[in-house]
């Protein structure tokens, strides 16, 4: 069975579904069952820090980059959307992933900077490339203002 789980990972998935249908659990690989369980979960995981990662990004440029195009502000608005609306259906597909959101915010917000900054550097149309220093170390947003679909970044 394990050789299976190693050659034909789609047919190893019909196969087990199937053994647990029939109550087969003898026949069960249990350790290609848990190590794709945890993998599960990492994927979820994943897939909000990168969500999460992105939104802070935009979330930034919004508040950073004021004198930014209204194009390029219009990208951002969207993109904010776009990635708070994967955040909710994730939340809401798995509620206990809440509790991670709040232990990452901190983690994709560092890498949602480095986005920003990085993506600074390509700034046209006369913008204003803002300092490295103008973007906050520490993660200016709160989870509710992350989440908030009213929310667009620190005005002032």
């Amino acid at each position: 069975m394990s050789k299976l789980y190693d050659r034909d990972l789609n047919l190893w998935i019909e196969q087990t579904i199937q053994q647990l249908k029939n109550k087969d659990f003898q026949s069960l690989d249990i350790d290609a069952l848990i190590e794709e369980l945890e993998d599960l979960g990492k994927s979820e995981k994943r897939a909000l820090e990168s969500n999460l990662m992105i939104l802070c990004a935009h979330l930034l440029k919004l508040t950073i980059q004021k004198d930014a195009p209204e194009t390029m502000k219009r990208s951002w608005y969207n993109s904010v959307i776009e990635h708070r609306k994967r955040i909710e259906k994730q939340l809401k597909n798995t509620p206990s992933l809440k509790s991670y959101l709040a232990s990452i915010l901190e983690s994709a917000y560092n890498d949602g900077r480095d986005i920003a900054i990085q993506e600074g550097k390509f700034a046209s149309f006369g913008v204003e490339t803002p300092s490295e220093t103008d973007y906050p170390k520490t993660c200016p947003f709160t989870v509710e203002e992350v989440l908030d679909q009213d929310f667009f970044g620190k005005q002032g």
